[in-house]
């Protein structure tokens, strides 16, 4: 049996394989090669997916981003040229990415909060199209059907997706994938026969990728390996060309990092949460190794990964990684094997931003940061497998079993992962199986029993979190609104006192403290107090609407009428869209005889077509009563009649002569 030699390059098939792509001379390799196998894939990912699709919303930022976000919860067909510009000129907890915000605004206006399937089933369409073009761009890449195909699959159903596509919240993740991905296949083929029309398409795509997610920047880079991939030299030329990219990465870069700092996101040497940045190097060499090691074997996959309280000595060797990279990338460059150094490069260049150096929010080994970034692996093993399935045909059934037992396994994985994330008690729950000495996923999990009247389990989680660290402002004031809440004697409202009194001790800047804490006093009948602590409260959270809400009742039980109506103006100004404003606004001037501006008012709340409709038009016909608008005030209780109002008072309506 004669041995085979071993090389110390890259075959001549391999290179002949890359370099068939720039032929000029010869069709697109898309071509040659069957469209169905995408469909396998997909089909594959589609089902892997299905058990995300009738997952809720939790509350792990969805509540900030879109549930609770003014610019997405109050959007209607007529205002949504309005909540648009304000969408693509406000940041979002920290972050510039108005593109999936709008989308939630669409999804808003169609189909509510309740349907949650459907937005839910937007980002697996997303992800589907994703799928999709990392196969067009393996066949670009002169990569055959089974290569593809496979790379394909991995991309779509690798367990590490699954925070991207099931967390509605990352829709950034689906969205700028789509564009980037886009983007990338027309460079490829522009790179093939030169049309300037794709230079065009990717310039917008890849802008349409920045709106959607900061991580979009590494988009030059990655062209950068694709020239090496394609056997095209770094010309002067190739690099100037990228300048306007690099430019815009830049732009967009810097934007997104001075939004985070002033959201507070950015570790600082003066936080003594965080590391400093020299251990901050370590924790971004542990992170590229543990995102290595979840490329083949993911484990332990969590949507949260909290810092050690300490810095561990295990973050010091994985910096020994580092020369080994150099050293697998020194030989693929020098060896010419260029799927391997592509591969690689493609990798660090879009992962390398995200490993925590700068330690922004919450993103310490996420998952999602890996979506684009396992592409570049993705590619390498398409390619290998293609060419041992064509090299070694007498091996083909062993190669197919093995990719098909290795995916099978991914897509049970998959398909079990996406269950954590049907609403926040799973969530949080498969957190704590991992991470039970952390407060956050006890404070969350609470949030969530306490909003679904699960009183019982709420107070427990509160309590274990308290009693884990006692200095947590912010889960004596979530356990002081549960209190509160299931309040039914003055007993339970001290104890929401009480806990509220301790997160003002704690955080003393705090608004939202102090404003519950005046909701407080006021059910305690302690009026002074309560208009007190809603006066420094709103001081220091001149944002707060509900604040101007509870001291405008205030100031009504007062008879300040005048100052009541101020609270409901500032409320307004913050939360426009509320009808039932607009009808006590009403009222209000009503009260002060400002009855033309109180029929504007009223107007306003009936432009909103709520179950209440009937008792604004019911009001405003006795408004206009009063400034002897008979026809007018007629036309209008008839317009509440037929809305079903009852608590009309007869007498009114003799007086209308009805």
């Amino acid at each position: 049996m004669s041995k085979r030699k071993v090389q110390g390059k890259a075959s001549s098939s391999e290179k002949k394989t890359i370099k068939a792509v720039l032929d000029k001379n010869k069709k697109l390799p898309t071509n040659t090669q069957p469209w169905w196998p995408v469909l396998i894939s997909v089909l594959v990912t589609f089902i892997c997916f299905t058990t995300a699709i009738n997952n809720q919303f939790v509350n792990w930022d969805d509540d900030r981003n879109f549930y609770e976000n003014p610019l997405v919860q109050n959007v209607t067909k007529a205002n949504f040229g309005e909540h648009t510009y304000k969408i693509f000129t406000t940041g979002v907890i920290g972050n510039y990415n108005p593109l999936p915000i709008w989308t939630f605004a669409i999804e808003k206006i169609y189909f509510g909060f309740e349907n949650t399937q459907y937005w839910h089933l937007t980002n697996i369409l997303l992800h589907l199209i994703c799928v999709f073009l990392v196969y067009r761009i393996a066949l670009f890449l002169g990569i055959r059907w089974q290569g593809a195909l496979l790379a394909s699959l991995l991309f779509g159903i690798h367990p590490m997706r699954v925070e991207s596509v099931a967390w509605i919240t990352e829709r950034k993740d689906v969205l700028f994938g789509v564009f980037y991905l886009g983007a990338l296949l027309q460079y490829i083929k522009y790179k093939i026969d030169a049309k300037k029309i794709r230079w065009v398409w990717m310039t917008i795509l890849f802008l349409l990728s920045l709106f959607s997610k900061i991580q979009a920047v590494s988009f030059p880079l990655s062209l950068m390996a694709v020239d090496y991939l394609m056997n095209k030299k770094y010309e002067v030329k190739s690099i100037i060309n990228k300048i306007p990219f690099f430019l815009l990465s830049l732009a967009f870069g810097v934007y997104g990092i001075m939004t985070l700092k002033q959201f507070g996101s950015l570790a600082t040497v003066d936080d003594t949460t965080n590391f400093n940045f020299i251990q901050r190097l370590f924790v971004g060499s542990f992170s590229f190794v543990i995102y290595l090691i979840k490329l083949i074997i993911p484990f332990r996959m969590s949507p949260l990964y909290p810092y050690p309280n300490y810095f561990p000595w295990f973050f010091y060797p994985s910096m020994l990684m580092a020369p080994v990279v150099v050293y697998f990338l020194y030989k693929s460059y020098k060896n010419e094997y260029k799927v391997i150094f592509f591969g690689l490069t493609f990798f660090i260049v879009n992962i390398v931003f995200l490993l925590q150096i700068l330690g922004a929010g919450q993103g310490y080994l996420a998952d999602r940061f890996t979506y684009i970034a396992y592409l570049g692996f993705f590619i390498i093993a398409g390619f290998y497998f293609d060419k041992w399935i064509n090299r070694y045909p007498e091996k083909t059934n062993m190669y197919y079993s093995i990719a098909g037992v290795y995916l099978l396994v991914f897509a049970f994985m998959t398909f079990q992962q996406n269950k954590i994330w049907k609403n926040s008690g799973t969530l949080w729950t498969h957190v704590l199986k991992y991470y039970e000495a952390t407060t956050l996923p006890f404070g969350n999990r609470a949030n969530y029993y306490r909003d679904n009247k699960m009183y019982a389990e709420a107070l427990a989680d509160y309590n274990k979190t308290i009693s884990m660290k006692d200095n947590q402002p912010q889960a004596y004031n979530s356990r002081a609104r549960l209190f509160f809440d299931i309040a039914k004697n003055q007993d339970t409202l001290l104890l929401a006192l009480n806990d509220y009194n301790k997160a003002i001790q704690y955080d003393p800047k705090d608004g939202e403290f102090r404003i519950n804490r005046g909701a407080t006093y006021a059910r305690l009948g302690n009026i002074d107090k309560a208009i007190e602590d809603f006066n420094e409260g709103l001081k220091l959270k001149p944002d707060h609407a509900v604040g101007y809400l509870n001291r405008s009742i205030m100031y009504q039980n007062l008879n300040r009428i005048d100052l009541a109506l101020q609270d409901i103006d500032s409320y307004l100004k913050l939360n426009p869209y509320n009808a039932d404003l607009w009808y006590e606004k009403g009222r209000a001037l009503r009260l002060l005889n400002r009855n033309q501006e109180a029929i504007t008012a009223y107007t306003q709340a009936i432009g909103f077509k709520t179950n209440n409709i009937g008792l604004f038009y019911y009001e405003r016909s006795r408004t206009y009563a009063g400034l002897n608008m008979i026809n007018e005030a007629r036309a209008d209780f008839q317009n509440a009649i037929s809305f079903n109002f009852t608590s009309f008072d007869p007498a009114f309506k003799q007086q209308l002569g009805l």
